[in-house]
């Protein structure tokens, strides 16, 4: 405790020690080349870790891997090895006889940056092995050129999941030499693809299987993977079951320094106290991340920290740094080497510096705000230590209830994770629009149909009868009647639309917001702030809201919104002694209705102007429990206060459940009420956020008591008396979280939890 300065001592909730990891060493597995080992060993990779000669025997025998080992574990080397042997193996071969086309590779990264960091590293390791291996970037971003060398030339190349669909195979004719030669794909930082993206890389993985086979290619996938809960369920369901099972490599055999992990609640906003924390260390001559949820925190934490460091020592301002998404590859270059060398002592920063970036050496991290999987967590936290030299890491919790939580329970940061990776690739949303491209990039037939776990011809038939398939004795083909490109149906990544926020004065741009939620922030009337300055919005258009200065800047305005959720089908039922736990489908609707004008300095309410905006509705999945009133009046909670329990314990569960699923609290939603038309009884229904689903929800009904017993301990451990932001009030309620009853909250979880124990103890 002595490492931190003292100004956080009393923060601190707790102290977790991971023990260094001494190394495990393997031999050089007998098959691999020669020249590649020599290659190696010049770099001074004299052995391999345990786990990356694992990967490499797995994958000679002919298996798909998962590697999910920690940060700075030569995960990539282990997939580069057998990749670089197959093509030293085809060159130096004496008998074409067997090969039909050389070898290729094809690697899929989630981010551009990421993939530009492999090529630097890869290009170098390439040429001291064989200057004749040719590499090659193939991205939205590259010329014609370079994607002609890299269609025509290149035996690696790397890539991510939106071109693979929209070029590669779209357009597979022109890519049929990548394809006939490839043997692996590899898929970087797997843990990343969750929710609704990583349902369609999952499908557009398995598209690129099929096409691979069309060629006469049986590639083997390599996932690398962060240390992670049941990698290898992941990754299997992740491929599906028709191209093979998947092998885990999970046992971590690279060396790493003593950890050790402090969990701090402060006692102002965590962003004040991140910035003092990040420029105090600085001034110790400590070289650390700060790591910040969004990008206008980055920069705020950054600003406070130079503020902060400034006081301490005039000179040294220049040495803390901001760094996220949106910069110059020339600018992060810099900050990135300045890091390294010393000459800059902290980066405040997103998540963009978790993703493989070999920046090593850090004495410090600081993780501001639970970064949303125990994955991430640990990738942030591996920044520092990794030369050999102990690392330390602060976890500075926000106010919300699972990071209240994380500080109330400290040791769940080093114990196995809970998580469990939420996607779907059946999702009806999703699947129709991957049936439509790869029925345009070949026939599909009826032995396709596994390949998207589809059990009957039931869909496809549907898209017959809609006139987008034609069936044929041969298979179903993309009718090419509708004058439409059907990859171009597909939005991967749900990128939502932004909308700009304009200064009627004089044009300029003071802000953006996701359209998802422009009804709730910027509807005619609302008061946008902007640098401290209070905005009036005068009028919303499809792409820009218009605001001019406020005339009244002492008044705040929140939108309220009637929300209602309809139980369509129900597909698992748990039934308990005084009501139901289910899971199924249902049907989301919400309105802006109007806006509560409140006064800024106390907050006192001053009157609601109404609104007409138009109802938004979509199906999903939802998990839902229902008690019959007299089991919660059993349980000492009253009619009269049933609302406000319901409620509170609503938000609470939504915001514990990403303890369990790999998802944000913004990408669920829920509703809660006395009496539900489909129940008739009190019910709470927590839901995922986006049209057909993201797993959450199924994986919320699943963990059942788990997660009951989360949030209860949330409630529980809060200090508040009557609630707060740490429990059972939450930044994205439509009502303005009225009414809320934490101590109804805390009394229902323990109601349903000796419901859950009554019917596991019958």
């Amino acid at each position: 405790m002595n490492s931190l300065p003292a100004s956080v001592r009393e923060m601190i909730t707790g102290r977790q020690l991971i023990p260094a990891r001494q190394p495990r060493e393997a031999h050089w597995p007998a098959h691999i080349t020669p020249r590649l080992r020599r290659a190696l060993v010049r770099r001074g990779i004299d052995q391999l870790w345990s786990h990356q000669a694992q990967a490499i025997f797995e994958l000679n025998a002919g298996n798909h891997v998962v590697i999910a080992t920690g940060t700075g574990s030569g995960k990539s080397l282990a997939a580069w090895i057998p990749v670089l042997h197959e093509l030293l193996s085809f060159s130096h071969s004496h008998s074409l006889k067997d090969h039909h086309s050389k070898p290729t590779t094809l690697y899929l990264s989630p981010t551009k940056a990421l993939a530009a960091d492999q090529l630097a590293n890869l290009t170098q390791l390439a040429q001291d092995i064989d200057p004749h291996i040719a590499i090659a970037t193939a991205d939205g971003d590259s010329d014609t050129p370079t994607r002609r060398f890299a269609r025509d030339y290149a035996d690696i190349i790397l890539s991510n999941p939106d071109f693979l669909h929209f070029s590669l195979l779209s357009q597979h004719e022109k890519w049929a030499r990548l394809w006939r030669g490839l043997r692996f794909i590899v898929v970087d930082e797997f843990h990343h693809y969750r929710g609704n993206f990583g349902a369609h890389v999952s499908l557009i993985l398995r598209r690129a299987l099929r096409i691979a086979h069309y060629y006469g290619a049986n590639p083997q996938v390599i996932f690398l993977s962060a240390t992670s809960h049941n990698p290898r369920e992941s990754a299997q369901r992740f491929l599906g079951s028709t191209f093979g099972s998947v092998t885990a490599i999970t046992d971590d055999g690279s060396p790493a320094a003593e950890r050790e992990i402090y969990t701090v609640l402060p006692t102002e906003s965590a962003a004040q106290t991140a910035a003092a924390l990040t420029a105090e260390l600085a001034h110790d001559g400590k070289r650390l991340l700060t790591f910040v949820r969004s990008r206008h925190g980055v920069e705020r934490v950054a600003e406070l920290a130079r503020i902060h460091h400034s006081e301490l020592d005039p000179r040294a301002a220049a040495s803390i740094a901001a760094y996220r998404g949106g910069y110059l590859p020339e600018e992060r270059r810099d900050l990135e080497a300045r890091l390294s060398n010393g000459s800059l002592r902290a980066l405040v920063t997103t998540s963009a510096l978790e993703l493989g970036i070999d920046i090593a050496g850090l004495d410090a991290v600081i993780t501001t705000g639970w970064p949303g999987t125990h994955a991430s967590f640990h990738q942030q936290i591996g920044r520092a230590g990794r030369a050999g030299t102990p690392g330390m890491s602060v976890f500075i919790a926000r106010d919300n209830p699972l990071d209240q939580y994380i500080v109330h329970h400290p040791d769940m940061l080093t114990a196995p994770a809970l998580e469990s990776s939420t996607f779907d690739p059946t999702n009806p949303w999703i699947l129709p629009p991957h049936l439509a491209a790869a029925a345009h990039e070949l026939p599909l037939t009826k032995k396709d149909l596994p390949l998207f776990a589809l059990t009957s011809t039931s869909l496809v038939d549907q898209m017959v009868d809609n006139e987008l398939l034609k069936s044929r004795p041969s298979g179903w083909f993309w009718n090419t009647t509708t004058r439409i490109e059907p990859h171009s149906l597909l939005d991967l990544r749900g990128e939502d639309s932004t909308i700009s926020i304009v200064n009627s004065h004089d044009g300029s741009v003071l802000g953006t917001v996701d359209g998802s939620r422009a009804d709730t922030t910027v509807f005619p009337g609302a008061i946008y702030l902007h640098q401290g300055k209070s905005f009036e919005i005068l009028e919303r258009q499809s792409d820009i809201a218009l605001a001019q200065p406020a005339t009244d800047t002492s008044i705040r305005t929140f939108a309220r919104t009637n929300n209602s959720v309809d139980i369509i089908s129900t597909t698992h039922t748990v039934t308990l002694p005084g009501g139901l736990w289910c899971y199924g489908t249902v049907n989301v609707r919400s309105q802006v209705v109007g806006y509560d004008v409140r006064r800024a300095s106390d907050g006192v309410f001053l009157g609601t102007v109404p609104l007409d905006l138009p109802i938004r509705e979509f199906v999903t999945a939802g998990t839902w429990i229902s008690l019959s009133e007299e089991t919660t009046r059993t349980y000492q909670i009253d009619t009269a206060d049933l609302p406000g329990t319901l409620h509170g314990a609503e938000h609470t569960m939504i915001a514990m459940l990403p303890l369990l699923a790999t998802c944000d609290r913004w990408d669920i939603g829920g509703l809660s009420t006395a009496i539900h038309p489909a129940t008739q009884c009190p019910t709470i229904i927590i839901h995922d956020a986006i049209a057909g689903g993201s797993g959450a929800a199924l994986r919320g009904f699943h963990a059942g008591r788990t997660w009951l017993q989360a949030t209860f301990e949330a409630l529980a451990t809060c200090p508040c008396e009557s609630g707060c932001p740490s429990c059972v009030q939450s930044p994205k309620c439509g009502n303005n979280n009225q009414p809320l009853s934490k101590t109804g909250a805390l009394f229902l979880m323990a109601a349903l939890l000796d419901q859950h124990d009554s019917l596991e103890n019958s």
